[in-house]
Formats: C-alpha cells, structure tokens, sequence
C-alpha cells in the first residue's frame, strides 16, 4: 500500500502540475472556452490508464507457473527501467516545464485550437498515467505472497489515497499562495524510488532466478526469514516497498545493491548541479 501510495502521489502530482499550468496558460491568452477540451483530454488520458492497469494486471494474473514468472520478471524490470527514467527526467525538465507547456499551448491555440488542445492534455496525462499503470501491476506482484483480494484492496487504496493527496496538493500550489519546494519534493521522493526500484530490480532477477534464465550462483547467501519471515505483515511491507528477500540468492543481492550504487552516483551527480531557477518559480499558474 506505503508503495502504491508513494508512486501514485508522485505521478498524480505531475499531471496535477501539468494540468494546472495547462488551464493557467489558457487563462492568459483569455481562452477559457478551451478549458473543457483540456478536461476531456484529461479525462480521456484517465480511462486509458485505468484501462491499461486492468488488463496487465489480468493478463498477469491468468498466467500460472513459468510463464507468470516470466511476466512479473519483465514487468519487475520494466518498472524500474520507467521508474529509473521518470526520476532523472523530472530532476532535469522540473525547472523548464511550465515555459514548454506554456508554448505548446500558444501553439496549439493559434492552430486547430480545441482539439490540439486536447492531445496536448491527453499526451502529457497518459504519459503520467501508463506509467502509474506498469508500477502498480509491478508492486501488485511484488506482494503477490499476500492473498490476492488482500492485495488487490492493498494496491486499490494506495492508489486512490496517493492520486487524492496528489490533487490535493496540486490544487493547493495554484488556488493558494502556498508553494510547495518542487525540487525538495523531487528529491526525497526520488531517494525513495531508487529503493523501491532497487527491490524491484531484484525481484524480476529472482523470478528469472526461478526458471532459469539468470543463474542463482547461490542460491541462498542467507536465510534470516527466523528473524524477519518475508511473508510476515512487516515481511510484506519491506517486500514490496524495498525487494526485501529473507533468503535472496547472490545474483539479486548483486543487482540489486548495483542498481543502487549505479543510479545513486548519477542522481546525485545531476542533482548537485545547481538549479539555475527555483522549481517553486515553475510551480505557480
């Protein structure tokens, strides 16, 4: 749930932003007759989403045995790929991101109008929202050793709780004068998604681990599942927040703390950089 509610507040945030900047960039060249268009696209980009979290989780969830394993391998390695990208990509387009959107929309009212508008508001959500759709179905089989129903509520309500605290804050950052530290934000949360991809990244190489296409090399390195069994409450929670394996085998502890190492120095090399504009500046409609 604490990682289905971290990805959906941090994705849900970002369209929040886009959305907001959107409708702000129509109120300045007095065209609020294409607010609606925004809002359908939105809405639009919404159902395609949800769409699609349904059909991987489904197509998942019909599979048994290798061919299930398979697939939460690729989908745990996908998800970290995405994830990986989204992280260095906000780090470095948070601080230009309303000016470009701000063009687009100038562009966009200056030609077709309503329906470039449209794909302008549908494009930038569904971007947003497909990649909300693969972690989900990622954490979902990450905790796939709870049953199924449980898991299935677990993921629904942090979805629900992160996307609503999402819109909460966006709504917040352009009705008020409240403004939230963007780059900060950025910054913890990515912290913690290096983590949760970490964990990811491990658990797609334990499934290939399991039918074979990546060797175990050890199989156990250590089994501390006496202290802290993995299929436990706590288990659980650390499984799917952070690839937590009470019995990993030494290729994923390998990839797992490569990842680590790896993203962490060029994250915090790129965030070392100063930032030549407050992302707060770029937050505001």
């Amino acid at each position: 749930m604490l990682a289905t509610f971290l990805l959906s507040l941090r994705e849900g945030l970002e369209a929040a932003l886009i959305i907001g900047i959107v409708l702000g960039a129509i109120n300045k060249i007095h065209r609020k007759d294409l607010a609606p268009s925004v809002w359908l696209g939105t809405l639009s980009a919404v159902i395609v989403s949800i769409v699609t979290a349904v059909i991987l989780t489904s197509f998942g969830m019909s599979l048994e045995e290798q061919a299930e394993q398979i697939f939460e391998g690729i989908t745990m390695l996908v998800a970290a790929g995405i994830l990986t990208w989204m992280i260095f990509w906000m780090g470095k387009q948070a601080r230009f991101l309303k000016s470009e959107l701000e063009d687009g929309v100038n562009k966009a009212a200056a030609t077709t109008g309503k329906r470039a508008v449209f794909t302008l508001a549908f494009m930038a959500v569904v971007r947003e929202g497909i990649e909300l759709a693969i972690f989900i179905t990622a954490a979902f089989f990450a905790g796939n050793q709870v049953e199924a129903s449980a898991n299935l509520i677990q993921t629904l309500a942090g979805t629900i709780l992160g996307l609503g605290t999402a819109v909460l804050l966006g709504y917040t950052i352009f009705a008020t004068t409240v403004r939230l530290d963007l780059r900060r934000f950025f910054q913890v949360t990515g912290i913690l998604l290096i983590l949760f991809a970490a964990g990811l990244v491990a658990h797609g190489v334990h499934e290939f681990n399991e039918v074979g296409w990546i060797p175990a090399v050890v199989e156990h390195v250590w089994d501390v599942n006496m202290i802290l069994d993995e299929n436990s409450i706590a288990g659980q929670l650390l499984k799917t927040l952070f690839g937590y394996n009470g019995n990993p085998s030494l290729t994923e502890i390998i990839s797992y703390f490569t990842y680590i190492v790896v993203v962490a120095f060029f994250w915090r090399r790129e965030n070392a950089i100063p930032a030549k504009a407050p992302a707060t500046a770029e937050a505001k409609a």
